[in-house]
């Protein structure tokens, strides 16, 4: 590609983060689809995107799969690229956009994993030995009790936080603004982390949850630092900062049956995001059945 398909593409970059306040992590998973159709065009002797047509789109994908690409990341680079080309549209670049259409390799239906209550009780139990163990377990027990993101989980600040209300404000996907409640364990962990948090934090620092050098806590170390605490818990398995929030909506919608509530306590925009849980409680209740039911019980 010539100089000023890159520049378009810096364009774009900039107009994803001043306008649509696209985050670092998209951003870097978005130049890396943008650069593999860059490489792909320089291959075919494409020189400026408004000579991409479907078929080269179509090819595109096809290389990428072949390639040893899963359908899920075919599926995201499409999206990057679709996104990319309505912008160029926008701006008066390209008449239609080549993507529309382009569909990415069906790819097989993966369920989240889940931890038990039991033992998600038992990980976020995390023994407070000292301030940084009390932090971890003021983390743990306000993603599993109010479903949180990660990202949203280490962009809270204090003041978003209503004890007296039980509630937490957080800014989510979209810059969009929910606020979700926080439990009675969750909102007494988060107390004792907080007077800890005093002789941490450093002065005028926003942040809920700092690490040792008093500035915010970044997402690799809570990352980090729950995988360390489903060890030391002998979880059995590698605990991750999304294993909360599947777990707190597969828990909910088992207990409450109200899917449309657990939509708006993830914030998602869309309600068969959500439905991916149901799957999750019909295999709780097939077991249910299998072990209850007279005429369900398996021979053994």
């Amino acid at each position: 590609m010539d100089a000023a398909a890159d520049a378009w593409v810096e364009r774009w970059f900039t107009h994803l983060r001043t306008e649509r306040r696209l985050s670092p992590h998209t951003e870097s998973s978005y130049r890396r689809d943008l650069a593999a159709l860059a490489a792909f065009c320089d291959r075919q002797g494409i020189a400026d995107w408004p000579a991409i047509d479907n078929f080269h789109v179509r090819t595109f994908a096809a290389h990428e799969h072949r390639d040893g690409l899963g359908p899920r990341s075919v599926q995201r680079r499409l999206s990057a690229v679709r996104s990319f080309c309505n912008y160029l549209i926008r701006e008066g670049v390209l008449r239609v956009n080549p993507a529309t259409d382009v569909r990415a390799p069906k790819a097989g239906k993966r369920l989240p994993s889940t931890l038990d209550a039991d033992r998600m009780t038992r990980l976020v139990e995390l023994p407070p030995d000292d301030a940084l163990a009390r932090r971890d377990r003021a983390i743990m027990e306000l993603l599993y009790s109010s479903g949180l993101r990660l990202a949203e989980l280490v962009g809270l600040d204090c003041l978003d936080l209503d004890l007296a209300d039980h509630t937490v404000r957080v800014l989510g996907k979209g810059s969009k603004t929910r606020v979700v409640p926080v439990g009675s364990h969750a909102l007494e962990a988060i107390r004792i982390w907080l007077a800890d948090r005093t002789t941490i934090a450093k002065p005028g620092e926003k942040a809920l949850f700092v690490g040792q050098n008093g500035s915010r806590l970044g997402a690799r170390a809570v990352q980090a630092r729950i995988a360390r605490a489903s060890r030391q818990q002998g979880i059995g398995v590698k605990a991750h900062p999304h294993l909360f929030r599947h777990s707190f909506a597969t828990h909910l919608l088992e207990s409450s049956r109200d899917l449309r509530g657990v939509q708006e306590l993830l914030g998602h925009a869309d309600i068969s995001t959500t439905q991916v849980y149901t799957h999750l409680d019909f295999q709780h209740l097939a077991r249910i059945y299998d072990e209850a039911h007279p005429r369900a019980k398996r021979r053994k």
